[in-house]
């Protein structure tokens, strides 16, 4: 059994997972989640991730595992395991560090046990693509709707990121939209804002939207609205890349039964025919993602596409 470690890299918490790699399958009961000060010392945060870590080995011998794929948000050096969080309120301690060669030594691994990076958003899409909602479909995209908005294009299991088919930078979250850019439109922000544009009031968040537009039309409109335009500002970027598939996750996802039919609708309008699916792995997927960088032919695919991310 092929081994490998999975971590995925929160705002204020680390989870990670062996994952075996032939099955492509979370071994479930060496899931582990812990909370982490992200404003903590350097050597703090990276003793935590390690003893995270270390809870998900704890069953078995260390040698078997391959190595540790790390999903880690952005500035991050992906191809020399380089932290380049700067002027963020989170890991900002980390900047300028070799992760990789800490976290090695933190948990004294052997020659040949390696420790890879991958982009968050980038791992999410991997993780679908390989077992999850896009298994099988040549090119897909994959987007998060929470605080920000992410994106990522996957073609045959490998990272899109540059090229005519896909927008700069390889994400969408920096176009231009209605007067802004669309991380304003597509994210959490957005809907606090039309909240209280529409209602008079403050709300706390997008789940506590979502419970009243259950029971007020005006409410469930905020939704109507924030699915056609999501599926009008989509369905270019999709025709344009050829995605038979978009993949949806992060918090917003949850709210996807009330944005979902004007989110197709506004893709068939427009002439796209991608079909749109919230994540089947959902928090499994960048533990999914990140654990297959350990695997040798997709990490020959893969890691070219690092220097972009």
């Amino acid at each position: 059994m092929e081994l490998s470690i999975g971590v995925d890299i929160g705002g204020s918490h680390i989870t990670c997972a062996l994952i075996n790699l032939e099955k492509k399958e979370i071994i479930r009961e060496t899931l582990t989640e812990v909370a982490v000060d992200n404003q903590g010392e350097a050597h703090e945060i990276i003793e935590t991730w390690s003893e995270a870590i270390k809870k998900s080995m704890r069953n078995i011998d260390p040698s078997r595992v391959k190595g540790i794929g790390f999903a880690m948000p952005g500035p991050f050096d992906y191809v020399n395991g380089i932290c380049l969080i700067k002027g963020i309120p989170k890991y900002e301690k980390l900047y300028g560090i070799n992760v990789g060669e800490e976290i090695r030594r933190s948990l004294a691994l052997k020659a040949g046990q390696e420790v890879r990076f991958i982009n968050d958003a980038y791992s999410f899409a991997l993780g679908e693509s390989i077992a999850g909602q896009s298994k099988g479909n040549t090119k897909s995209m994959a987007i998060t709707l929470g605080t920000g908005f992410g994106s990522a294009f996957i073609e045959n299991n490998v990272p899109v990121v540059s090229g005519d088919s896909i927008p700069r930078l390889g994400s969408v979250y920096h176009i231009k939209y209605k007067g802004g850019i669309a991380d304003d439109y597509f994210s959490t922000r957005w809907f606090l804002r039309r909240y209280k544009e529409v209602t008079g009031e403050d709300a706390d968040g997008v789940k506590s939207i979502a419970n009243e537009a259950i029971r007020k039309e005006n409410v469930m409109e905020i939704f109507k609205e924030f699915g056609t335009s999501l599926g009008e500002f989509l369905a270019p970027v999709l025709n344009r890349f050829g995605a038979t598939v978009l993949v949806i996750g992060g918090n917003i996802s949850r709210a996807f039964d009330l944005f979902g039919p004007s989110l197709e609708t506004a893709l068939r309008k427009n002439n796209c025919s991608s079909e749109a699916y919230t994540s089947l792995l959902k928090e499994d997927a960048a533990l999914m993602g990140s654990a297959f960088l350990l695997e040798p032919e997709f990490w020959n695919a893969v890691k070219g596409a690092l220097k972009y991310l």
